[in-house]
């Protein structure tokens, strides 16, 4: 199974400045390539607590610099936000270079009505924007080029440099949080990147249906896909569970309002629809039931909880790969760095052991 440490850079440490807390999260990043993690993501998100990860390239450049083998990866760049996608393709292309071939793109469509706003980009173009910008830079990583005549991103056929000297191939993802974004990421041969937020019975029909996509659009099986979620690791059960109502709690209410996940205005966007039902879901709960919902289907508590909880998925949604965040809701460093440091001795090495079936019927042959 492949392994990432994931980056929120919240800033919800009390007394603590924003510039300490990105120096504390870079200190604490540095280390996932000693744990043994496969790769380390960070996010976009802007001009809230709930993340400040402003730029991912120049946070994972920053860190390319910092780690010599493991993988960097944008979880992800939200592409309606990006005005000029031959200036994302060049630093896409330069942090690839930097890096020696260790950069993982990840392209994703955004959901904060007020990242949307203060952009001044309309929520409503969201789904066209994303289209129209992931095939540009997604083929410009075949060709080299990259061209558009759409309505969004008319862009003449320009030469990307530095060119890469890699393929991008089984090294792009894109998030896809709901049906049209699943059917949708499927055509461009991407891997599929999902946030756990609910039981897997409910995120399994968007798997299917990005399954299904991929298989009638390049007649062969999807790839496992990519599931990002809470973790914290403790030997002792009680004190994991004291940390997470206390720290997790404080994250997830931060999602709620950042995305303004209980109000029921998404119901009326074309292409989010399936927010709205969320948002009714979440609203039947009430707001503490919301939490302690979300709470049940995050990654926490002793070793051997954290690892039944990520074989319990497997026998639901089949093979996929993880991603951790560990720290979150302004939980203080060292308890993030002891978590971590439990998760590498005891779940980390069992879990490299998880052979994908692709992987099992290649070695068969």
């Amino acid at each position: 199974m492949r392994v990432g440490y994931m980056l929120m850079l919240a800033s919800m440490h009390e007394g603590m400045s924003d510039a300490q807390m990105f120096r504390e999260e870079m200190r604490i990043a540095e280390m996932a390539e000693g744990w043994g993690y496969d790769a380390i993501w960070c996010p976009e998100h802007h001009f809230e607590d709930y993340s400040i990860s402003v730029d991912n390239l120049q946070i994972l450049t920053y860190l390319a610099a910092r780690t010599s083998t493991i993988k960097l990866g944008s979880a992800a760049i939200i592409l309606p936000w990006w005005e000029q996608p031959i200036r994302l393709a060049e630093r896409i292309a330069l942090l690839d270079a930097l890096s020696g071939g260790r950069y993982v793109v990840g392209f994703g469509r955004g959901l904060a009505r007020r990242e949307f706003e203060t952009f001044g980009v309309s929520i409503d173009e969201s789904r066209g924007r994303f289209d129209e910008m992931a095939k540009m830079l997604i083929e410009s990583f075949d060709t080299g080029f990259i061209e558009s005549k759409g309505p969004h991103f008319p862009q003449v056929r320009t030469e990307i440099r530095p060119r890469l000297e890699k393929n991008m191939k089984d090294r792009t993802y894109c998030v896809a949080m709901s049906p049209g974004s699943a059917e949708a990421i499927a055509e461009h041969d991407t891997r599929m990147m999902s946030f756990v937020q609910f039981e897997m019975e409910k995120l399994l029909p968007n798997i299917e249906i990005f399954r299904n996509a991929f298989q009638g659009h390049h007649n062969r099986p999807a790839p496992p896909p990519l599931l990002v979620d809470d973790c914290f690791c403790s030997e002792d059960m009680g004190h994991a569970e004291e940390v997470v109502r206390k720290y997790l709690s404080a994250k997830y209410i931060s999602i709620l309002q950042h995305y303004e996940f209980m109000e029921d205005y998404h119901k009326e966007l074309k292409g989010y629809e399936a927010y709205g039902e969320s948002a009714k879901f979440l609203n039947e709960l009430g707001l503490e039931g919301a939490v302690d919902d979300y709470i049940s289907h995050q990654a926490w508590g002793t070793p051997q909880a954290i690892l039944d909880k990520l074989d319990g998925r497997r026998a639901v949604i089949g093979d996929y790969e993880w991603i951790s965040i560990c720290s979150f809701g302004g939980m203080p460093y060292d308890q993030v760095q002891k978590s971590v440091d439990l998760l590498s001795k005891t779940v980390i090495p069992e879990l490299k052991t998880w052979t994908p079936v692709e992987e099992q019927e290649t070695v068969d042959a």
